[in-house]
């Protein structure tokens, strides 16, 4: 087995590298005058099942574009190089927001990303929280792997309730489904009824609008799941929402702390107590400084990373780390 982890992706890797007790291996990444740039293996990954860690997300000196590029090359010279299988790890997969058309002539560019891991022969693609499921499972004709963030949150979610009624709340019609899974770990775990809720939100020409709110949040620890935060806007609306409907804390899940250009009024809200993100892109640790006290805490996900690249090399069932039920 072999276990690359590219530029911008290193802290991650090293934490996958750690709880898998397998060492990164060693590959050289060049960047050229023009903005071209190359990455090759510097070990044999001939006979080898290849796993590459990389995070598409746009970061200073690097946007998503360079990234996905540098990611299906570096794939490419693995299989031109003679490796049995290659297994993409993308933490935040880039393009899947444009998952169906809702303007005349719109992309749909979950699928062309899908498309160009396919033509550089990428066994099995896994991530983490994307979008939309549904969508991100019906663009990929290789094999996908989609890891919850559930298990991570359900541990701090006990922790931040101090044992106070919880209600988990989504901030849009669109994660629904993710906050009543959450719910569910929740109960399961705890043993007892956890309060559920969501909003309306509709977006057209960048203008938000919508109404509708249910949920009972009233006097309760309200905690608001979505995928990513990027400028925090979605969140804070529906934050502000539950507090003037009585919460008595209100906390924010989401898998991809992006922390984009107009953080600031997410970041100064009184409306949020505390921000709860995952480590997928590099940014949730390097912007911690802009965040006030304790308010922002990064949980890990490269020991469930880890654990799944071990069941895939053991055969071992993936449902539990998936999801899903045998």
């Amino acid at each position: 087995m072999r276990l690359f982890a590219l530029k911008g992706t290193e802290a991650l890797g090293a934490s996958i590298a750690a709880a898998l007790g397998h060492p990164p291996d060693a590959h050289e990444e060049r960047d050229f005058e023009d903005g071209e740039h190359k990455a090759r293996p510097l070990v044999s990954v001939r006979g080898q099942a290849v796993y590459v860690v990389h995070a598409l997300d746009g970061m200073a000196g690097a946007s998503a574009n360079d990234k996905l590029v540098k990611l299906l090359f570096f794939i490419a010279a693995c299989r031109e190089n003679g490796a049995s299988s290659v297994t993409a790890i993308v933490p935040y997969l880039a393009y899947a927001r444009k998952d169906r058309q809702t303007k005349s002539r719109d992309p749909v560019t979950t699928r062309y990303v899908a498309q160009l891991f396919e033509a550089v022969g990428t066994d099995c693609l896994i991530t983490l929280e994307v979008h939309n499921f549904a969508a991100f499972q019906n663009a990929f004709r290789c094999r996908t792997l989609h890891l919850e963030s559930r298990q991570l949150f359900v541990p701090v979610i006990r922790r931040r309730a101090d044992g106070l009624p919880v209600t988990v709340f989504s901030p849009d019609g669109g994660g629904v489904k993710r906050a009543q899974l959450l719910k569910e770990a929740l109960e399961s775990e705890i043993g007892t009824e956890v309060g559920f809720g969501f909003m309306e939100k509709r977006r057209s020409r960048g203008v938000v609008s919508g109404d509708l709110f249910a949920g009972d949040v009233e006097d309760r620890v309200v905690f608001i799941v979505d995928d990513m935060i990027s400028t925090g806007g979605t969140i804070l609306r529906a934050a502000s929402a539950c507090r003037e409907r009585g919460a008595k804390r209100v906390f924010a899940l989401a898998a991809h702390g992006l922390f984009r250009a107009g953080i600031e009024p997410f970041v100064d809200s009184p409306d949020l107590e505390g921000v709860v993100v995952t480590d997928t892109v590099a940014a949730a640790g390097q912007q911690a400084g802009r965040f006030p006290g304790n308010m922002l805490e990064v949980v890990s996900c490269g020991p469930m990373i880890a654990e799944t690249i071990r069941r895939l090399e053991t055969g071992e069932p993936l449902s539990g780390l998936l999801g899903m039920e045998d």
